[in-house]
């Protein structure tokens, strides 16, 4: 918990407590099913509660806005990025059932009421969303397809909606057909720890959509 104080020291309250919750939550969890790596799970708060968090430092999301977390495997970023917007509409979806069900459980425990998790694959989702985010679920190509329908029109930002993407390593190549249309932001421009070195957000507005 101490690396979410240093880089948001304003939590509120209940945010603090359902980030402290965490912790226990996952262990419980994870000595069930495999929601993180088990030997990752001593480094939650930093690994997966601040790498998602990272959004948050880019993106301040109006009240009502509705974010799709696509693939939220073990509940990132849609969890932290939840609890950290709580007047924010997230909808958590996955197509593995047991992480399923590790996440409503999760979510309810913490009181999330702003939550809406679904078992369901990305492709088959008819709903629209003002942004959608995913945390190294697949590459672009692929992930590009699969989405291009599923934004509002209209927004309610001094930004356009589209599709923000957590992404680690050596990204040069998939990002080649997209770069002039792209927004690319290193976390290690405000989250100072040598995980960050070289992760990135990619921002896609839905308004510079590839053809």
């Amino acid at each position: 918990m101490e690396v979410l104080h240093k880089y948001f020291p304003d939590l509120s309250k209940t945010a603090i407590a359902q980030f402290n919750a965490l912790k226990n939550l996952y262990s419980y969890w994870n000595q069930r099913i495999n929601l993180i790596s088990r030997r990752d799970l001593q480094n939650l708060y930093l690994h997966h509660v601040l790498h998602s968090l990272a959004i948050a430092k880019v993106f301040p999301f109006e009240t009502g806005t509705k974010i799709l977390d696509a693939g939220t495997g073990g509940g990132f970023p849609g969890v932290p990025l939840a609890i950290f917007f709580p007047e924010v509409e997230f909808y958590l979806v996955d197509s593995i059932g047991k992480k399923v069900i590790a996440v409503k459980s999760i979510t309810y425990d913490l009181g999330l009421s702003n939550t809406t998790v679904l078992q369901t694959r990305i492709e088959e989702i008819n709903e629209k969303y003002d942004f959608i985010v995913c945390r190294a679920v697949t590459s672009l190509q692929t992930m590009i397809p699969w989405v291009t329908m599923l934004f509002n029109e209209a927004s309610r930002h001094s930004f356009c909606n589209g599709l923000i993407c957590l992404k680690g390593g050596d990204i040069t190549d998939e990002l080649r057909q997209y770069k002039k249309r792209i927004s690319l932001f290193n976390i290690n421009d405000f989250f100072y720890e040598p995980y960050f070195e070289t992760k990135k957000i990619i921002y896609l507005p839905a308004n510079e959509w590839p053809e």
